[in-house]
Formats: C-alpha cells, structure tokens, sequence
C-alpha cells in the first residue's frame, strides 16, 4: 500500500476484538466515532468488554485491505456488509460508538 488513503495516521490506535485478531473472523461492522474520531472494526455480532483489543489503522487494512474503502467514511458513520465479498454499505451510527 504505497498511498494511504485515510486523513488518520498508520499508527492510530482503534479498536477491534479477538474474535477478528485471533480467531481470524472477517470486519463486518466499522463503525467512524463522532465523538473521538476513533475507529472500530468489529464482526457484527455480539462481544464482551473482555474481547476489546487495541490495534492500529494500518494493522487492519493490512489485514482486510477493503477497508480502504471507508476511509472517507464520515465522523458518526458506520459500514456493514453481510460477508466479506459483499459491498460496504453506509449511514449515520444510531449511537455514539458501535461497542457503547
């Protein structure tokens, strides 16, 4: 990845859960904080405080370089899509923060 496409940088840290870091489960749900700018990526289902993770931005594109396609996703957005190979699909975040 020569240009990165997101305005945060490489080393910004976000948030994820092991089901994704360890048990290798695709990102289904990311979710743009309004309220810190953060990121999480997350798999759409159900997940404990325990399963949290700190990761960088570009640990997670490295590791679904799909998710290049969100990096204009707006502040108080989220994406989703049904498996890996489906389209992101956008719109406001219904909360603060997808894991709040």
């Amino acid at each position: 990845m020569n240009e990165w496409p997101f305005a945060d940088p490489r080393n910004l840290a976000s948030i994820s859960v092991s089901q994704i870091i360890r048990d290798g489960e695709p990102v289904l749900l990311v979710s743009h904080d309004a309220d810190d700018g953060g990121w999480q990526f997350l798999t759409g289902g159900a997940f404990t405080v325990a399963d949290a993770m700190l990761v960088s931005l570009e640990s997670m594109v490295r590791r679904d370089p799909t998710l290049t396609e969100l990096a204009d996703l707006p502040l108080g957005w989220q994406a989703w899509r049904e498996t890996p190979a489906a389209p992101w699909k956008r719109g406001p975040n219904s909360h603060t923060g997808a894991a709040g």
